[in-house]
């Protein structure tokens, strides 16, 4: 049997509409799909934290014991209750999609009352539920999206099916895969349609192990356990040359075709291509994953697979990522022990939880590049300068900007880019490259960030211009 399973991203789930048009309702026949949902934009923001500017939410509150959680979450009622508003013209349905989102959170509300006042007592730590607290409250975004979507499509005379995964109501969690089998046992996709919260409740616990990246690995998983024949996500932007918001909508182009080395750099970065994870997940399993711009919905997007190579060697997209902690550490003794002195940092590193994006090293030095709330990467700081008191230590903020392809000539990357930079006032100060042949990675001030991407994007990118200059050169 040959279906596939799709991922609305949050930003297009809010276009409730153009996903209607352009995705559900574009095909004759609407079934042989799933469709996994992610909460409404802003909404898992507003749960947890800010994921750009790390803006405390309601779990952030609770965590520092802040009483202004309750209003933050009535806040978040009232958001979900005017989006219901926006996508139930009928009374009826309103008042349907209402009582649920109603229920989760006088139910949320009460949960985290009764865990913060049994930790009034001396022998039970807000810490030990703080995980459990993140996990069901992550939950509620999803459960709305997906509930809204599958009533709505009730009501247009399709066969839907609301798939909470969320657990609401369950004591006993399974392992991801078992709780997914047992979700689509009695499933027949010829004949409904499956929309699936982004998130699962499982014994793995999804925010623990994956943290943001946790609806792409529901996704992945169901692809992979249902076998469809392909996975598709649909963003607000194509798969492009580079962020259209940074370059300018007009100036990027969709990438078209690329393998999954490419996607792996781009997760590194933190971009929102799909999560390292759940990318092998699918690679593992021999699954081609298309990424689609939902309101192009006549554009093929762009096709991820295992097995694509390009005819020749070519820079595919320029990505980047700001605020990168450089982390670097000089110490004489070090020479002949580079080694032992990485392993205890890293050590550092993970107790800290921050993400480590890259790594240099030399006989005396290593540099590393951690990503992070400014607390976190202040307390790597710290215990670094206490383990190595002898040791010079210091730490800035760059930007690393990749120039990625899945089959590059590095050395000529290298070349290109720097002069590119250099011709746009962006001195580097630091390069990378590796000998797979994927990435070449410039690093620059973090002040920089914008500039050395549309340097670098022109460079590679923009033919018209660099023909331009050739024809005046000449």
């Amino acid at each position: 049997m040959t279906f596939t399973v799709e991922k609305i991203g949050g930003t297009s789930m809010t276009a409730f509409d153009a996903v209607l048009d352009n995705i559900i309702l574009r095909p004759q026949n609407p079934y042989n799909r799933i469709f996994v949902v992610s909460a409404y934009s802003g909404m898992t923001d507003a749960l947890l934290e800010c994921k750009k500017t790390g803006k405390p939410g309601v779990y952030q509150l609770i965590a520092m014991r802040d009483d202004s959680w309750k209003d933050a979450l009535s806040y978040i009622e009232r958001r979900m209750l005017l989006t219901n508003e926006h996508i139930f013209a009928d009374p009826m349905n309103r008042m349907r999609a209402d009582k649920f989102i109603r229920s989760r959170i006088s139910e949320a509300k009460n949960c985290i009352t009764n865990i913060l006042e049994t930790c009034q007592y001396g022998q039970f730590s807000l810490r030990h539920y703080l995980p459990q607290i993140r996990e069901f409250l992550s939950s509620i975004g999803e459960s709305h999206s997906a509930y809204n979507t599958a009533l709505k499509l009730k009501n247009i005379g399709i066969n839907s099916t609301f798939v909470d995964l969320s657990g609401w109501d369950n004591k006993t969690p399974q392992s991801l895969d078992d709780t997914i089998r047992e979700a689509f046992s009695d499933i027949d996709v010829t004949e409904e349609l499956p929309i699936v919260t982004g998130y699962a409740y499982c014994k793995e616990g999804l925010m623990h192990t994956y943290d943001r990246g946790y609806s792409e690995m529901t996704f992945s998983r169901i692809a992979t356990i249902t076998e469809a024949s392909l996975a598709i996500i649909h963003k607000e932007y194509h798969f492009s040359s580079a962020d259209p918001k940074v370059v300018g909508v007009g100036s990027v182009k969709p990438i078209g075709a690329t393998n999954y080395d490419v996607a792996d750099q781009l997760a590194n970065l933190g971009m929102e291509a799909i999560h390292s994870n759940a990318a092998a997940g699918l690679r593992e399993s021999g699954i081609e994953l298309q990424i689609k711009n939902t309101f192009e919905p006549e554009h093929e997007g762009t096709l991820i697979s295992s097995d694509y190579r390009p005819d020749t060697n070519h820079i595919e997209i320029i990505a980047g990522k700001q605020k990168v902690y450089a982390l670097h550490v000089f110490d004489q003794g070090m020479v002949g022990k580079a080694d032992n002195v990485s392993y205890e940092l890293m050590e550092i590193i993970a107790d800290a939880r921050v993400n480590l994006i890259g790594k240099e090293m030399n006989a005396n030095s290593i540099t590393y590049y951690l990503g992070g709330s400014t607390e976190s990467l202040n307390k790597v700081s710290y215990k670094a300068e206490k383990r190595y008191p002898q040791a010079s230590i210091s730490g800035r903020m760059v930007a690393i900007i990749s120039a990625i392809g899945s089959q590059i000539d590095t050395n000529k990357t290298l070349a290109n880019g720097v002069l590119a930079l250099m011709n746009h006032s962006v001195t580097p100060i630091a390069l990378h490259s590796s000998m797979r042949n994927v990435n070449v990675q410039f690093v620059v001030s973090d002040d920089k960030y914008q500039q050395a991407i549309c340097a670098l994007h022109e460079e590679f990118f923009d033919q018209d211009k660099r023909t331009e200059t050739s024809v005046n050169a000449a």
